[in-house]
């Protein structure tokens, strides 16, 4: 039987549950953490080199988002048959994974570390690409590699001028804002956005609630 120490937390965010779990899979790993939000899942998993590469002058950190057509119910069909590189949306995830971890790296610091986030299940609500810092943080802050976290990432929409966090796929494609930002406790670390023309709508509600002689109609 394996001996293996499994702990599991969870918490709502958004009206949705969020579990992580630590243990169970990828051991081998410095660091590797399971996480569901809705019934999308996640394995983030964390490595590191024990020397650095003689001569390297810069710090080799590789983030690989890894998505099939599986983790949707799907087999790839038409033309291309096999999943042989990844797609744009994979390329701009891991991307974005990278410029969220990457300054909180000690400085000086040139050993290789590689951050693999593997799409396990997709149900096509919940963004697996906004799960990707959370995760990546969490197997880094677990693990033996030195990083200055943890951190977390969040997905920010606006609709009819409500602010929604973690909005579905569905939402976010009419949403008029797509902002992805990351922080630790006390700072921003990285933001990313879209946005259709949304600041007269926030300044005529901003000048409503500054101006206490505002009529109401």
């Amino acid at each position: 039987m394996h001996n293996f120490n499994i702990i599991k937390k969870e918490i709502e965010i958004a009206g949705r549950k969020l579990i992580v779990e630590t243990g169970r899979m990828a051991k081998q790993a410095n660091g590797s953490v399971f996480i569901t939000y809705g019934n999308t899942s996640i394995l983030v998993t964390a490595t590191m080199a024990k020397e650095a590469s003689e001569g390297t002058d810069f710090f080799p950190l590789t983030v690989d988002f890894i998505e099939k057509m599986y983790a949707s119910g799907k087999i790839p069909g038409g033309f291309f048959k096999r999943e042989a590189k990844p797609s744009t949306d994979a390329i701009l995830s891991a991307r974005l994974i990278d410029r969220a971890i990457r300054p909180l790296f000690p400085e000086g610091f040139r050993n290789a570390v590689q951050i693999v986030v593997t799409v396990l299940s997709f149900d096509g609500i919940n963004n697996p690409g906004a799960l990707g810092i959370f995760g990546a943080s969490m197997a880094l802050s677990i693990s033996d590699i030195p990083f200055n976290g943890p951190i977390a990432g969040i997905t920010v929409g606006l609709k009819n001028d409500n602010i929604i966090i973690n909005p579905s796929l569905l939402t976010i494609e009419d949403s008029d804002l797509n902002l992805d930002v990351a922080g630790t406790e006390n700072s921003i670390v990285m933001i990313e956005a879209g946005a259709n023309e949304i600041w007269m709508s926030f300044r005529k509600r901003s000048s409503k609630k500054l101006n206490p002689n505002t009529e109401k109609k």
